[in-house]
This record gives structure tokens, C-alpha cells and sequence, in this order.
């Protein structure tokens, strides 16, 4: 509890809820931190028949991959490409490398640490985050990031996606939400940084059932949190879906979801750290809803929301007994 009250503190001095950013700045004091995404040309267990085929039904991977971010190109070059994409804005920056796209502890092992290793090698990079599935962590690769934990900054991210396993049957993601708990609590045990990937509206989902998520969510030893709303997204099989019938989908205008996301916040552990609120998909690839916000800019409405209320992430979270 008393942990809990000092992060508040500190939080509140800034802003009142947990910003990731400025948790980044607590590790690396000393430096500015700049995330740069690479693909290291995996799939996933949901794509190549393991579990399913065809994907979850709401992704495109073209829709979050950067410009210098390609499979075409190994890993390194990507990490120096992104270097030079970032170089003009703040020459002495330092660099944690994103394996973002797909499943990316879903392979060898021997071939995963090599892709790792080499992302660590290139100069000025302290450290990795490593986007994965819930279903595919082994106990042999965290022994790994756990050794290398103490040399380098390390975060598993896990896409949970929802709280509800009719949901997750629904997207067609393949696991449950018991294993990304019991993946969530195994990392953390490892001493692990641990965040968490969260989609809000997705089908049948209501806003009670998504309120009562962050209350489930702030029972799990995550650090940090990526939200965003639902985006119906070109070329995908929910977009398909959503032509066949769209009354089975509810898009939030971005007034209501300002509120949603405030709501939640008040729920949510203080001291998980948000990393995001919104996606930014490219226009040309999302067909609704199309707000034109960049994260930053949804950032300072939810501030000012937070300010209009009065209130703060946490303000409604117990602690357990």
C-alpha cells in the first residue's frame, strides 16, 4: 500500500495517471530512450496452422509497421535504419530495440537468441522489447532474458487483447486467458518487466465488461499497459466480417472513448505504466474510426479530462486484502 501511495506521488506531480515515458526516464536517467521497431520474419501459431489459420481477425501487419521496418532485411540493418530515421531529432539518444511484428518467441530457440543478440550488438542499444503470445513462452527462453536481464533492459509484452475467453475464441486468437495470466505471473517471477497489450471494443464486449477489465488487469504483476480502440482495418478477415453484419460492432466516436479510457484509468493499478491509449494505424488502411489523433495528442485530452474530473489512474482501485 505504501508503495502504491508513493507512486501516486510521484505521478501526480506530473501527470495523474502512470506514464511509460516517464518511467523510461526513472531507468535511464541520464539519456533520452527511443524505441525502434524491427521484423525478424516471424509468424504465428494462429497463421500457420498450429492453432488456427488466417490470423486474429482485426490484424494487419502493415498497419503498425514503420517505413524502415521490413522482413526483407536482417536485423541489424533494420536497427541502423531506424537509427537514421530517428537521428535528426536527437543525435545522442539511445536505443531499445522493438521486436514487434508476429509472434516473436515463436521459433528456435537457438535461432530466437541469435536474432536477439544481434539486435544487442549494434552500438548505442541498451536493451530489447519483445512482443509475443501468452502461448508461446518457454521456460528455457525466460532463463534466458532473465540471465541477460541483468546486463540489458528487458520487456516481454504480451498481447492479451481481452479478459473474456468468448472474446478470444471470437478474434480467433488461439489461447486463453488463463495462460496469458499464468504466462504474466512466470515471467514477472523470473523479474522480468511484463507488459500487457489490451484492444477496447472489441465485438460483444460492453462498456461494464471493459471497466471490469481493468480491474482484472491490475491483479496481474504487469508494468506496463498498451490500449486502443477497436479499428476496423483494410484487408482483414473482421473487415469482412463487419460488411456481413455490422450491427455485431459498436466504434467508439472519440468523445465517448475519452470517457472510457478516464473510467478505466480510475480503475487500473497505479502502478502500471501506460504506454498507450490509441492506435495509430495509417489512414489509408483503417475504416473506422478515423480520428487523426497521434498518441500524444489523445494523451493530452485524457490529461484534461483527468484534470475536468478531478480524478486520477487509481482513484477507484482497492488494494487486495
Amino acid at each position: 500500500m505504501i508503495s502504491l501511495l508513493l507512486n501516486h506521488i510521484t505521478m501526480s506531480a506530473v501527470k495523474r495517471y502512470t506514464d511509460y515515458s516517464s518511467r523510461l526516464h526513472m531507468l535511464f536517467p541520464d539519456c533520452r530512450i527511443q524505441k525502434i521497431s524491427v521484423n525478424a520474419g516471424f509468424t504465428c501459431p494462429n497463421r500457420d496452422g498450429t492453432k488456427g489459420l488466417g490470423g486474429c481477425t482485426y490484424c494487419n501487419n502493415k498497419s503498425f509497421a514503420p517505413e524502415y521496418c521490413f522482413s526483407n532485411k536482417p536485423v541489424r540493418q533494420q536497427v541502423v535504419d531506424g537509427m537514421a530515421f530517428f537521428l535528426h531529432k536527437y543525435p545522442q539518444q539511445k536505443y531499445l530495440v522493438y521486436f514487434q511484428s508476429y509472434t516473436n518467441t515463436y521459433g528456435n530457440i537457438d535461432k530466437l537468441i541469435s536474432l536477439y543478440e544481434e539486435a544487442l550488438a549494434v552500438p548505442n542499444v541498451l536493451g530489447i522489447i519483445v512482443g509475443t503470445r501468452p502461448d508461446c513462452m518457454s521456460q528455457a527462453l525466460l532463463d534466458y532474458f532473465a540471465t541477460l536481464s541483468k546486463k540489458k533492459f528487458v520487456l516481454i509484452e504480451y498481447g492479451v487483447e481481452s479478459v473474456y475467453d468468448t472474446t478470444l475464441q471470437h478474434i480467433n486468437r488461439g489461447h486463453s486467458f488463463a495462460e496469458a495470466h499464468q504466462a504474466i505471473k512466470q515471467t514477472a517471477a523470473c523479474g522480468l518487466f511484463v507488459g500487457a497489450h489490451i484492444i477496447l471494443g472489441l465485438p460483444n464486449e460492453t462498456r461494464p465488461m471493459l471497466l471490469k477489465a481493468a480491474e482484472i488487469l491490475s491483479m496481474l504483476p504487469i508494468h506496463s499497459l498498451k490500449m486502443h480502440q477497436l479499428q476496423l482495418i483494410k484487408g482483414t478477415v473482421m473487415a469482412e466480417q463487419y460488411s456481413k453484419n455490422s450491427d455485431a460492432f459498436h466504434f467508439f466516436n472519440l468523445p465517448d472513448y475519452i470517457e472510457l479510457v478516464v473510467d478505466f484509468l480510475e480503475r487500473l493499478n497505479p502502478s502500471i505504466a501506460i504506454d498507450r491509449f490509441v492506435s495509430q494505424s495509417p489512414t489509408d488502411m483503417v475504416i473506422m474510426p478515423r480520428w487523426g489523433l497521434k498518441n500524444f495528442e489523445f494523451a493530452a485530452k485524457v490529461e484534461s479530462c483527468l484534470e475536468e474530473r478531478d480524478t486520477f489512474q487509481g482513484k477507484l482501485f482497492q488494494v487486495p486484502l
